[in-house]
Protein backbone atom coordinates (compact mmCIF):
# COMPACT_ATOMS: atom_id res chain seq x y z
CA UNK A 1 0.00 0.00 0.00
CA UNK A 2 1.35 3.47 -0.85
CA UNK A 3 1.39 5.93 2.00
CA UNK A 4 2.75 9.33 2.80
CA UNK A 5 3.46 10.48 6.49
CA UNK A 6 3.62 14.01 6.71
CA UNK A 7 5.98 14.94 9.46
CA UNK A 8 7.94 12.21 9.08
CA UNK A 9 11.12 13.55 10.86
CA UNK A 10 9.56 14.25 14.10
CA UNK A 11 9.37 11.57 17.31
CA UNK A 12 6.19 9.40 16.00
CA UNK A 13 6.93 10.55 12.61
CA UNK A 14 10.27 8.62 12.16
CA UNK A 15 9.35 5.80 14.44
CA UNK A 16 6.06 5.69 11.90
CA UNK A 17 7.71 5.61 9.12
CA UNK A 18 10.38 2.58 10.14
CA UNK A 19 7.49 0.63 11.42
CA UNK A 20 5.62 1.30 8.11
CA UNK A 21 8.55 -0.20 6.04
CA UNK A 22 8.63 -3.16 8.26
CA UNK A 23 5.16 -3.62 7.44
CA UNK A 24 5.70 -3.79 3.46
CA UNK A 25 4.42 -0.16 2.91
CA UNK A 26 5.84 1.78 0.06
CA UNK A 27 6.15 5.12 2.04
CA UNK A 28 7.02 8.37 1.15
CA UNK A 29 8.13 10.72 3.47
CA UNK A 30 7.38 14.51 3.26
CA UNK A 31 9.91 16.24 4.69
CA UNK A 32 11.02 20.44 4.87
CA UNK A 33 14.55 19.88 4.27
CA UNK A 34 17.66 17.70 3.66
CA UNK A 35 19.13 18.09 6.81
CA UNK A 36 16.67 17.18 9.32
CA UNK A 37 15.67 13.81 7.08
CA UNK A 38 19.02 12.33 7.76
CA UNK A 39 18.69 9.86 10.25
CA UNK A 40 15.82 8.44 7.33
CA UNK A 41 18.17 8.12 4.76
CA UNK A 42 19.26 4.67 5.16
CA UNK A 43 15.54 3.37 4.78
CA UNK A 44 13.99 2.38 1.75
CA UNK A 45 11.52 5.25 1.67
CA UNK A 46 10.96 8.16 -1.04
CA UNK A 47 11.31 11.70 0.10
CA UNK A 48 8.94 14.55 -0.94
CA UNK A 49 10.47 18.02 -0.01
CA UNK A 50 7.61 21.11 0.79
CA UNK A 51 5.88 22.35 3.87
CA UNK A 52 2.48 21.94 4.72
CA UNK A 53 1.94 25.46 4.32
CA UNK A 54 2.25 24.96 0.29
CA UNK A 55 -0.71 23.35 -1.07
CA UNK A 56 1.19 22.37 -4.09
CA UNK A 57 3.62 20.64 -2.52
CA UNK A 58 0.91 18.31 -0.74
CA UNK A 59 -0.32 17.52 -3.85
CA UNK A 60 3.16 16.63 -5.41
CA UNK A 61 3.64 14.43 -2.78
CA UNK A 62 -0.24 12.62 -2.29
CA UNK A 63 0.06 11.81 -5.90
CA UNK A 64 -0.67 8.16 -6.24
CA UNK A 65 -1.14 7.48 -2.44
CA UNK A 66 -3.86 5.49 -0.65
CA UNK A 67 -3.75 6.93 2.58
CA UNK A 68 -1.58 9.73 3.92
CA UNK A 69 -0.21 9.96 7.64
CA UNK A 70 -0.96 13.75 9.01
CA UNK A 71 1.80 14.12 11.65
CA UNK A 72 3.06 17.68 11.12
CA UNK A 73 2.73 20.44 13.33
CA UNK A 74 4.35 22.78 15.79
CA UNK A 75 4.53 21.60 19.64
CA UNK A 76 5.11 24.25 21.99
CA UNK A 77 4.70 24.17 26.05
CA UNK A 78 5.53 27.55 26.08
CA UNK A 79 5.10 30.72 24.38
CA UNK A 80 6.34 30.26 21.01
CA UNK A 81 5.43 31.91 17.69
CA UNK A 82 1.77 31.60 17.69
CA UNK A 83 1.23 33.27 13.72
CA UNK A 84 3.37 30.09 12.94
CA UNK A 85 2.00 27.30 14.82
CA UNK A 86 -1.44 28.94 13.35
CA UNK A 87 -0.62 28.54 10.29
CA UNK A 88 1.15 25.04 10.35
CA UNK A 89 -0.97 23.58 13.07
CA UNK A 90 -4.73 24.65 11.54
CA UNK A 91 -3.86 25.94 7.81
CA UNK A 92 -1.60 23.48 7.30
CA UNK A 93 -4.00 20.59 7.81
CA UNK A 94 -6.61 22.27 5.94
CA UNK A 95 -4.19 21.86 3.05
CA UNK A 96 -3.76 18.34 3.66
CA UNK A 97 -7.18 17.56 3.98
CA UNK A 98 -8.29 19.75 0.36
CA UNK A 99 -4.62 18.04 -1.57
CA UNK A 100 -6.24 14.73 -0.42
CA UNK A 101 -9.37 15.16 -2.01
CA UNK A 102 -7.87 16.74 -4.88
CA UNK A 103 -5.05 13.38 -5.29
CA UNK A 104 -8.43 11.36 -4.58
CA UNK A 105 -6.26 9.86 -1.39
CA UNK A 106 -8.63 7.23 0.15
CA UNK A 107 -7.79 7.97 3.73
CA UNK A 108 -5.81 10.07 5.83
CA UNK A 109 -5.02 9.32 9.83
CA UNK A 110 -4.69 12.88 11.20
CA UNK A 111 -2.74 12.99 14.46
CA UNK A 112 -4.53 15.21 16.88
CA UNK A 113 -4.19 15.58 21.13
CA UNK A 114 -5.32 14.95 23.53
CA UNK A 115 -4.92 18.58 24.61
CA UNK A 116 -7.52 18.92 22.39
CA UNK A 117 -10.36 17.44 24.26
CA UNK A 118 -12.27 19.77 26.74
CA UNK A 119 -11.25 19.24 30.03
CA UNK A 120 -13.42 17.93 33.52
CA UNK A 121 -12.84 17.78 36.25
CA UNK A 122 -10.19 15.63 38.63
CA UNK A 123 -11.39 11.81 39.16
CA UNK A 124 -13.66 12.20 35.95
CA UNK A 125 -12.78 9.65 33.33
CA UNK A 126 -12.03 11.53 29.73
CA UNK A 127 -13.45 9.56 26.56
CA UNK A 128 -13.56 10.51 23.20
CA UNK A 129 -15.89 13.37 22.01
CA UNK A 130 -16.79 14.67 18.57
CA UNK A 131 -17.45 18.24 19.60
CA UNK A 132 -14.40 20.36 20.06
CA UNK A 133 -13.53 24.26 20.17
CA UNK A 134 -10.58 26.86 20.39
CA UNK A 135 -12.46 28.34 23.23
CA UNK A 136 -12.69 24.97 25.86
CA UNK A 137 -9.26 24.65 26.33
CA UNK A 138 -5.70 26.81 26.96
CA UNK A 139 -2.48 27.47 25.72
CA UNK A 140 -1.80 28.18 22.12
CA UNK A 141 -1.15 24.54 20.97
CA UNK A 142 -4.13 22.47 22.59
CA UNK A 143 -6.24 26.16 20.49
CA UNK A 144 -4.57 24.76 17.17
CA UNK A 145 -5.42 20.82 17.36
CA UNK A 146 -8.77 21.77 18.73
CA UNK A 147 -9.43 23.92 15.96
CA UNK A 148 -8.16 21.75 13.22
CA UNK A 149 -9.44 18.81 14.76
CA UNK A 150 -13.48 20.15 14.08
CA UNK A 151 -12.54 20.98 10.86
CA UNK A 152 -10.98 17.62 9.89
CA UNK A 153 -14.09 15.77 11.02
CA UNK A 154 -16.29 18.40 9.36
CA UNK A 155 -14.68 16.96 6.39
CA UNK A 156 -15.56 13.61 6.44
CA UNK A 157 -17.45 11.75 3.34
CA UNK A 158 -17.50 9.10 1.35
CA UNK A 159 -14.50 9.80 -0.80
CA UNK A 160 -11.90 10.55 1.86
CA UNK A 161 -12.12 8.95 4.89
CA UNK A 162 -10.61 10.67 8.03
CA UNK A 163 -9.89 8.66 11.15
CA UNK A 164 -8.75 10.94 13.65
CA UNK A 165 -5.60 9.96 16.81
CA UNK A 166 -5.43 11.61 20.11
CA UNK A 167 -2.03 10.85 21.64
CA UNK A 168 -1.55 11.82 25.61
CA UNK A 169 2.00 12.89 26.10
CA UNK A 170 4.44 10.82 24.09
CA UNK A 171 7.87 9.40 25.50
CA UNK A 172 10.24 6.86 24.20
CA UNK A 173 13.71 5.80 22.45
CA UNK A 174 14.12 6.87 18.65
CA UNK A 175 13.96 10.66 19.49
CA UNK A 176 16.76 13.04 17.55
CA UNK A 177 15.16 16.05 17.73
CA UNK A 178 14.86 16.45 21.61
CA UNK A 179 11.55 17.15 23.29
CA UNK A 180 10.49 19.06 26.49
CA UNK A 181 10.00 15.36 27.92
CA UNK A 182 13.14 14.10 26.42
CA UNK A 183 15.20 17.14 27.97
CA UNK A 184 13.59 16.36 31.67
CA UNK A 185 14.49 12.34 31.08
CA UNK A 186 17.89 13.59 30.15
CA UNK A 187 18.68 16.44 32.66
CA UNK A 188 17.40 14.02 35.39
CA UNK A 189 19.81 11.22 34.00
CA UNK A 190 22.92 13.86 34.20
CA UNK A 191 21.77 14.99 37.29
CA UNK A 192 21.30 18.79 35.72
CA UNK A 193 17.55 18.97 37.88
CA UNK A 194 17.78 19.90 41.55
CA UNK A 195 13.55 19.93 41.79
CA UNK A 196 10.65 18.69 41.18
CA UNK A 197 7.02 19.90 41.00
CA UNK A 198 3.74 17.95 42.14
CA UNK A 199 1.32 16.41 39.33
CA UNK A 200 2.17 14.25 37.08
CA UNK A 201 0.63 13.62 33.32
CA UNK A 202 -0.63 10.71 31.13
CA UNK A 203 2.55 9.17 29.24
CA UNK A 204 2.25 6.61 26.18
CA UNK A 205 4.77 4.99 24.71
CA UNK A 206 5.70 6.32 20.78
CA UNK A 207 6.07 2.67 19.49
CA UNK A 208 2.61 2.64 21.00
CA UNK A 209 1.21 5.36 19.11
CA UNK A 210 2.55 4.03 16.02
CA UNK A 211 1.24 0.98 16.19
CA UNK A 212 -1.92 2.70 17.38
CA UNK A 213 -1.46 4.92 13.89
CA UNK A 214 -1.03 2.00 11.55
CA UNK A 215 -4.22 0.05 13.26
CA UNK A 216 -6.17 3.30 12.55
CA UNK A 217 -5.21 3.22 9.00
CA UNK A 218 -6.25 -0.50 8.27
CA UNK A 219 -9.44 -1.30 10.32
CA UNK A 220 -10.44 2.47 12.18
CA UNK A 221 -13.82 3.60 11.55
CA UNK A 222 -14.13 6.47 9.19
CA UNK A 223 -15.01 9.64 11.24
CA UNK A 224 -14.34 8.06 14.28
CA UNK A 225 -11.67 9.15 16.97
CA UNK A 226 -9.62 7.56 19.51
CA UNK A 227 -7.71 8.33 22.11
CA UNK A 228 -4.28 6.69 22.41
CA UNK A 229 -2.77 6.76 26.02
CA UNK A 230 -1.05 5.50 28.61
CA UNK A 231 -0.18 5.04 31.96
CA UNK A 232 -0.64 8.04 34.52
CA UNK A 233 2.67 9.06 35.75
CA UNK A 234 3.68 11.82 38.86
CA UNK A 235 6.71 13.65 37.76
CA UNK A 236 8.31 12.69 41.29
CA UNK A 237 7.80 9.08 39.96
CA UNK A 238 9.05 9.87 36.47
CA UNK A 239 12.59 11.06 38.47
CA UNK A 240 12.58 7.83 40.34
CA UNK A 241 12.35 5.51 37.27
CA UNK A 242 15.40 7.29 35.91
CA UNK A 243 16.79 7.06 39.18
CA UNK A 244 16.42 3.45 39.25
CA UNK A 245 17.67 2.64 35.76
CA UNK A 246 20.68 4.93 35.93
CA UNK A 247 21.79 5.02 39.69
CA UNK A 248 22.18 9.09 39.42
CA UNK A 249 19.24 10.46 42.59
CA UNK A 250 16.52 12.13 42.08
CA UNK A 251 15.64 15.54 43.30
CA UNK A 252 14.27 15.57 46.59
CA UNK A 253 13.68 19.36 46.57
CA UNK A 254 10.11 19.95 45.93
CA UNK A 255 8.76 23.47 44.26
CA UNK A 256 5.29 24.50 45.35
CA UNK A 257 2.69 24.81 41.94
CA UNK A 258 1.80 28.30 42.80
CA UNK A 259 5.75 29.31 42.91
CA UNK A 260 6.39 27.13 39.36
CA UNK A 261 3.47 28.55 38.17
CA UNK A 262 4.58 32.24 38.99
CA UNK A 263 8.28 32.36 37.54
CA UNK A 264 7.40 29.53 34.60
CA UNK A 265 7.74 32.76 32.38
CA UNK A 266 11.30 33.43 33.69
CA UNK A 267 12.52 29.37 33.30
CA UNK A 268 11.46 30.08 30.10
CA UNK A 269 13.56 33.13 29.27
CA UNK A 270 16.35 31.36 30.76
CA UNK A 271 16.05 28.08 28.58
CA UNK A 272 15.58 30.80 25.47
CA UNK A 273 18.93 32.14 26.30
CA UNK A 274 20.34 29.11 27.30
CA UNK A 275 18.91 27.93 23.94
CA UNK A 276 17.63 24.92 25.20
CA UNK A 277 14.31 23.23 26.28
CA UNK A 278 12.44 24.68 28.52
CA UNK A 279 11.50 22.27 31.36
CA UNK A 280 8.86 24.09 33.67
CA UNK A 281 7.05 26.42 31.48
CA UNK A 282 3.66 28.12 33.20
CA UNK A 283 2.05 25.96 30.94
CA UNK A 284 3.61 22.62 31.87
CA UNK A 285 3.25 23.52 35.19
CA UNK A 286 -0.12 24.10 34.88
CA UNK A 287 -1.00 20.87 32.79
CA UNK A 288 0.70 18.57 35.22
CA UNK A 289 -2.11 19.83 37.30
CA UNK A 290 -5.09 19.21 35.03
CA UNK A 291 -6.72 15.73 35.01
CA UNK A 292 -5.11 13.39 32.42
CA UNK A 293 -6.77 10.27 33.40
CA UNK A 294 -7.56 9.80 29.31
CA UNK A 295 -9.37 6.16 28.56
CA UNK A 296 -7.98 4.25 25.52
CA UNK A 297 -10.84 1.68 25.91
CA UNK A 298 -11.70 2.39 22.34
CA UNK A 299 -8.72 2.15 20.63
CA UNK A 300 -7.91 -1.42 22.50
CA UNK A 301 -11.22 -2.51 21.50
CA UNK A 302 -11.25 -1.90 17.99
CA UNK A 303 -8.32 -1.31 16.79
CA UNK A 304 -6.58 -4.12 19.37
CA UNK A 305 -4.24 -1.12 20.80
CA UNK A 306 -1.67 -2.06 23.80
CA UNK A 307 -0.14 -0.26 26.18
CA UNK A 308 3.75 -0.95 27.40
CA UNK A 309 4.74 -0.47 30.80
CA UNK A 310 5.91 2.97 31.87
CA UNK A 311 9.14 1.91 33.41
CA UNK A 312 10.52 -0.17 30.22
CA UNK A 313 9.41 2.88 28.26
CA UNK A 314 11.51 5.03 30.15
CA UNK A 315 14.50 2.24 30.51
CA UNK A 316 14.18 1.69 26.96
CA UNK A 317 14.63 6.05 26.47
CA UNK A 318 17.52 6.29 28.80
CA UNK A 319 19.23 3.63 27.19
CA UNK A 320 18.43 5.35 23.71
CA UNK A 321 19.41 8.60 24.97
CA UNK A 322 22.67 6.80 26.26
CA UNK A 323 23.43 5.33 23.26
CA UNK A 324 23.41 9.01 21.45
CA UNK A 325 25.73 10.59 23.94
CA UNK A 326 22.83 12.25 25.94
CA UNK A 327 23.32 10.28 28.95
CA UNK A 328 26.10 9.29 30.45
CA UNK A 329 25.55 5.82 32.34
CA UNK A 330 28.36 3.90 34.59
CA UNK A 331 29.51 0.62 33.55
CA UNK A 332 27.04 -0.85 36.19
CA UNK A 333 24.17 0.98 34.92
CA UNK A 334 24.58 0.64 30.98
CA UNK A 335 22.03 -1.87 29.09
CA UNK A 336 23.13 -5.75 29.76
CA UNK A 337 23.49 -7.37 26.34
Amino acid sequence: MKCVVTGATGHIGNVLVRKLVEKGYEVTAFVRNTEKAEYLKNLDIKFAYGDVRNIESLERAFNGAEIVFHLAGIIDIGNGNKKTMYEVNVEGSKNVVKACKKMNVRRLVYTSSVHAIKEKKKGEIITETKEFSKDWVKGTYAKTKAEATQYMLSQIGDKLEIIVTQPSGVIGPYEYIISNLGQLIIDCANKKIGAYIEGGYNFVDVRDVVDGLIKAGEKGRNGECYILSGQFVSIKQLMQYVQDITGVEAPKFKIARWFAYATGFLSELYYKIAKEKPLFTSYAVYTTGTNSNFSNEKAIKELGYKVTDIKDTIRDTVYWFESQGKIKLNKNNKRKE
